[in-house]
């Protein structure tokens, strides 16, 4: 309760105060004079009648005490007051009663006068103005002009796309400069700061607002400079193979072997792991073949390398090589590998070729091939007992395999029509933009 009662009795004395403080300080004279309270009246009305807003306050001073009464046009007008009385010397007091006035037009017409004060400054102004406009327009087409030429940014630029962004700065450039010299002739320069602070706020929260977009264009420099595919590369990025068809300013587009676009956005590509399979001429490939478990299994590797090592399209260095991978179901299988120049042989087809002629060679020397699915027959009465007459292993001879003559068929033709046919359609159509240069570097 005490608490409570100190807080009001302090709100309350803090108008008290405020008013104190506007009050005039210094020691108070002994002697009263009228001639003296007259003097500080007619000072005090002289000051107010060159000041505006003043007009309907009354002034009367008794003993060094000034009474103010009257109304103004708003209330820090009536605060002044007891600021510009109270430097008038002799003044021992000041009792402000002034007020808000409610009249409509009086409170108006210090806005027209001001709006028409305003008016009256811009028509000086136009001259100036224009003058000002004039230096911006030429500074502004200037740097228009430059940004438009081809020289030289067309040759510093290591690709189109840079060139633009080299363009763009220089047109923002030369903005700013003409904004600059605009207010510096009209001696604004101050609202530069200003422009720029503001433009900084928005500059970032815009820049929050599109996190993603910034981050794929600055994406989009840097693969534009450093390059690590070309045109018609074959690569893996994210889990996606295919070949590339052009790099945008927003992503990197690939035709998968099935046909279909690949759409991959440039800030996901620069962070990704990129496997590039034409960097290198030599490309290795590999397939795994299953023989029966009873094989011999150092003759059937040693025969799956010299089959891979004697196809035309395989290269010598790295020799071909194959290992035992893994014991399957009814099976044991290996893989065998090979290289070859993929700029010279189409990989799958080489592939496929050295599986067929290795098979045909392993089945050639009497080692079966198993198949590993399961077939169930149901022999009849008839068909079991002319089994059981046929002779033994013992009583009959095996028959000794001859093994075929198997030539490898032709694997240099590199073409694939439908897929090739989509990738030049691609690239050369001229509406679509492309920042894959051979003149830039190759990461």
């Amino acid at each position: 309760m005490i608490r409570a009662l100190l807080i009001i009795l302090c709100l309350c004395a803090a108008p008290l105060s405020a008013q104190n403080a506007n009050q005039p300080q210094g020691t108070i004279a002994i002697t009263d004079s009228a001639a003296q309270d007259a003097a500080i009246a007619v000072r005090i009305r002289d000051i107010l009648n060159e000041l505006d807003g003043f007009d309907g306050v009354t002034v009367s001073v008794t003993s060094g005490i000034v009474t103010l009464r009257g109304t103004t046009v708003d209330t820090a007008t009536a605060d002044r007051l007891n600021e510009l009385v109270g430097r008038v010397e002799g003044v021992v007091a000041i009792e402000n009663e002034v007020t808000e006035t409610t009249d409509v037009v009086a409170r108006l017409n210090p806005a027209v006068e001001r709006f028409q004060a305003r008016m009256t400054q811009a028509v000086a102004m136009l001259p100036l103005i224009a003058v000002a406009l004039l230096a911006f327009v030429l500074v502004l087409t200037l740097g228009m002009l430059l940004a438009r030429a081809r020289y030289p940014w067309d040759r510093i630029a290591p690709n189109a796309f840079i060139a633009n962004i080299y363009r763009q700065v220089v047109r923002i450039l030369f903005f700013v400069a003409g904004v600059v010299i605009a207010l510096d002739i009209l001696g604004a320069t101050a609202l530069l700061g200003t422009i720029l602070g503001a433009a900084g706020i928005v500059g970032l929260a815009i820049g929050f607002a599109v996190r993603d977009t910034v981050e794929n264009f600055i994406a989009s420099i840097m693969l534009s400079i450093r390059q690590p595919f070309r045109p018609n590369d074959v690569v893996e990025i994210e889990g996606d193979t295919g070949k590339v068809i052009r790099l945008t300013s927003r992503a990197t587009i690939l035709l998968s072997f099935d046909g279909n676009h690949i759409r991959i956005p440039n800030a996901t590509v620069f962070k990704s792991r990129i496997v590039n399979y034409s960097t290198n001429t030599e490309r290795r490939f590999s397939f795994e073949i299953g023989v029966s478990s009873d094989a011999d299994l150092a003759e059937v590797r040693r025969m799956a390398e010299e089959t891979v090592a004697e196809l035309p399209f395989i290269l010598s260095e790295p020799a071909p090589m194959s290992w035992i991978e893994r014991i399957g179901d009814g099976a044991i299988f290996m893989t065998v590998t090979g290289w070859i120049d993929q700029e010279a042989t189409s990989l799958v087809r080489a592939k496929g070729e050295a599986l067929r002629l290795v098979k045909a060679r392993i089945e050639g020397a009497g080692i079966e091939v198993p198949d590993t699915t399961y077939r169930i027959q149901l022999l009849g009465g008839a068909a079991l007992d002319a089994e059981l007459d046929q002779p033994g292993p013992s009583e009959q001879a095996p028959a000794l395999p001859t093994a075929p003559e198997v030539e490898a068929a032709d694997v240099t033709d590199m073409s694939e029509p439908g897929l090739d046919k989509l990738v030049d359609a691609e690239r050369n159509d001229p509406d679509a933009p492309d920042l894959l240069t051979d003149a830039a570097p190759k990461e």
